[in-house]
């Protein structure tokens, strides 16, 4: 079987301006950042996001990376708004098309299943469907008659997500309280990227005691990256928690001058920024 090794430059490479991306992961938990810092070193822009977004959506709409947003909200869970987004919205910079979380949901797995769209109760009587939404409602054809939301497929060019295990083949295991959509996101897009905490050999996670945390299965996934600390300064449960007081860094630090100081040089050199900025704020 194929082995999908990369780096994390190889991987974002292959992406392409004016993609539809999808980044796993919920809120400020188990993002994809070192990925997404890859990418913010690409000159890749003019993306459509599609998250259930925290930091990663901060950074690439304050990077000016960002045309279009799918998403059902974007915090930093111990900040309720992440700030560069704010500032995005204030500014216009970017659309927004704002959906329920079930309807998020229901979007990906649509295009997961190759469907054009799928019935859903949630929305329904709500903001989401106002004139210009682009949202459609469907009839059940059957005696209920029932009014259902139509969400479309939230279909991706590529996907980026963050687990704590996989193999070289692309099979991937999350140990932490909650899988996200991360398995969607990959089975959403035409090329998924997974980056993971540590890769181990197959047998590992095929225990008994790991089978049922296998999350994301090899035939949907392009690429794996090692990248130890790679959810940084989210958190990836159980292997760290969320690093706070460097996100209230981020939270209250202008743009350029912390896109200056951390995200200039490789992954190795926004490590030793971390530890350089950590020892000086003891």
């Amino acid at each position: 079987m194929a082995d999908k090794m990369m780096t994390a430059d190889e991987a974002v490479s292959r992406l392409r301006s004016g993609m539809t991306l999808g980044i796993g992961g919920w809120g400020s938990r188990r993002k994809p950042m070192a990925l997404v810092r890859a990418l913010l070193r690409s000159d890749v822009t003019d993306l459509t996001l599609v998250s259930c977004g925290g930091p990663d959506v901060g950074m690439l709409a304050a990077a000016g990376r960002v045309r279009r947003l799918v998403t059902a909200f974007v915090t930093l869970d111990s900040v309720p708004l992440e700030p560069n987004y704010r500032a995005a919205r204030e500014s216009g910079s970017l659309e927004l098309t704002e959906v329920d979380e079930a309807m998020f949901l229901w979007g990906l797995r649509a295009a997961a299943h190759r469907l054009p769209f799928l019935p859903v109760r949630a929305g329904i009587g709500s903001d989401v469907l106002r004139p210009g939404s682009g949202l459609r409602t469907v009839t059940s054809p059957y005696e209920d008659g029932e009014v259902f939301v139509a969400m479309p497929a939230l279909r991706l060019d590529a996907a980026l997500v963050h687990l704590n295990r996989a193999d070289r083949r692309g099979n991937g295991q999350y140990l932490g309280p909650d899988p996200y959509f991360d398995d969607l996101f990959c089975e959403a897009a035409a090329e998924a990227y997974v980056s993971c905490e540590r890769v181990v050999d197959t047998a590992e996670l095929t225990k008994a005691a790991a089978v049922q945390t296998l999350l994301v299965k090899r035939h949907t996934v392009t690429g794996v990256i090692e990248a130890p600390s790679g959810a940084h300064f989210t958190s990836c449960d159980p292997d760290y928690a969320r690093d706070d007081a460097f996100q209230k860094h981020y939270a209250t630090t202008p743009w350029p001058r912390f896109a200056e100081r951390f995200l200039g040089g490789d992954e190795r050199a926004y490590r030793a920024a971390v530890r350089s900025w950590r020892e000086a704020d003891r």
